[in-house]
């Protein structure tokens, strides 16, 4: 018979709530206050997402108030063809309006918040980042000012080698034309 075990793709994990662990609105809203950036587009896009979703609900109004209103007409004047696809359409148009305006505003709302959550978690990288940057461009540059006094010094006492070689030839040289 074939044993019975636990298998990986019979593993389930259910993962719980600790008291570390704060639950619910608390959790989406950033450990430390925003920057002005964030406020500012707050302060930007709270107005327009909600005059969208404004707008949404009034087009949607008016669109049922308006389909009401043809709908005895349309009944009353059916052989008619004209009135009836041009209400159709409008109507049609008024809830398809109605819906774009419903996800528009919608849609920015939810960018503020995954911004925020975002916002929240990529700064501490970021300052990571700048101080391992600086520290690579600080060793970058003593290496640099290594080399470059090295290379001072050893062009130093090239030119006191030279000086030194081409005194002993010089005297060398009034010595062998003293003698002739």
């Amino acid at each position: 018979m074939a044993e019975r075990g636990t298998y990986a793709h019979q593993v389930q994990v259910h993962p719980q709530q600790t008291a570390n662990q704060p639950g619910g609105v608390k959790s989406l809203l950033p450990k430390n206050s925003p920057s002005t950036s964030q406020v500012l587009a707050v302060v930007t896009l709270l107005p327009v997402g909600g005059t969208l979703l404004f707008l949404a609900g009034i087009t949607l109004v008016g669109t049922l108030i308006g389909l009401a209103v043809a709908t005895p007409l349309f009944l009353l004047f059916s052989p008619v063809l004209v009135p009836a696809a041009l209400t159709i359409g409008l109507a049609v148009t008024g809830f398809l309006g109605s819906g774009a305006f419903g996800l528009t505003g919608l849609s920015s709302l939810s960018w503020v918040l995954s911004y925020f959550r975002q916002a929240s978690q990529r700064v501490p990288d970021q300052i990571e980042l700048a101080k391992k940057r600086a520290q690579e461009m600080a060793a970058y540059a003593g290496q640099k000012t290594k080399e470059v006094g090295d290379t001072i010094q050893s062009k130093a006492a090239q030119a006191q080698d030279t000086t030194a070689t081409t005194g002993r030839d010089t005297r060398s040289t009034a010595r062998d034309t003293s003698r002739t």
